[in-house]
């Protein structure tokens, strides 16, 4: 199926909008939740699947949504379609600090590997599948396990990613070693393995993990400087405890912070 052409604009710095311009009669493909506004003309429906494969049947739409559940999305897609004239805008928000990456599909070969929580919008007639890690050592240690997500077409997609991301490419042969949290996205012509951190000491007590992801060329690679699962992981460790108290970086200061704060 031909994906629809679709017009777009981010807005915003760290928290990021997707403004997307639908002719009359396109669709816009979504992660429930994602919109944040929609102009009067655009309805909205939540179906199983992506509607990538027209008249896929009970058992395709079971299938799909099975897939999702594999990466913890919601079984079901939200779909955005404009009924009225003229041009209409729907609007569909970052779900945390970070980057909305605007992805051609062709120019990467019609696919992206992505991390498993990273889609969020794409023009009608986008597959949206999961894509399993065949290594042994990319399932364990990768950081996303043996399952991330596949965007596949001949349109638009947009993913999301923490902090800032920086896009490479490489050449064939070229290789970019990564912290194994921080790959974002990658085409389907990158090679994706798992190696060592250097020696034992540096892999326990060097900070940066006991893996780390290699990612060979030639491709395109984005790479994000904050996981989600990361700031998460920083917010748990300084969040008061149930007595009351909270532990982290600069704890006496931090509890006259707290003490001048009333808490």
């Amino acid at each position: 199926m031909q994906s629809h052409e679709l017009d777009y604009e981010i807005v915003g710095d760290d928290m990021q909008m997707v403004l997307v311009e639908l002719d009359p009669g396109e669709t816009v493909i979504a992660e429930a939740g994602a919109m944040n506004y929609l102009e009067d003309g655009i309805t909205f429906e939540a179906r199983m699947g992506d509607g990538s494969v027209a008249n896929e049947g009970l058992m395709g739409k079971l299938l799909s949504v099975g897939k999702r559940a594999l990466t913890g999305e919601s079984l079901f897609m939200t779909h955005f379609t404009h009924q009225g004239a003229g041009k209409k805008h729907v609007a569909f928000a970052a779900p945390y600090p970070g980057k909305i990456i605007p992805v051609d599909l062709p120019s990467v070969g019609g696919e992206l590997i992505c991390q498993k929580d990273a889609f969020l919008c794409a023009a009608m007639g986008t597959q949206v599948s999961i894509a399993f890690q065949k290594k042994l050592g990319v399932g364990f240690f990768g950081g996303e396990g043996f399952i991330l997500q596949k965007l596949r077409g001949d349109g638009l997609a947009f993913i999301h990613a923490g902090g800032t991301i920086i896009k490479r490419e490489l050449g064939p042969g070229e290789s970019l070693r990564i912290d194994t949290g921080c790959v974002a996205a990658f085409d389907s012509s990158v090679d994706y393995s798992i190696e060592r951190a250097g020696n034992l000491k540096s892999m326990f007590f060097g900070g940066e993990g006991l893996f780390l992801a290699t990612l060979t060329g030639p491709g395109t690679v984005w790479v994000q400087s904050l996981p989600f699962s990361r700031m998460a992981d920083r917010i748990i460790a300084h969040a008061p405890s149930q007595g009351g108290s909270a532990k982290g970086e600069g704890s006496i200061l931090g509890g006259i912070g707290r003490m001048l704060d009333g808490n």
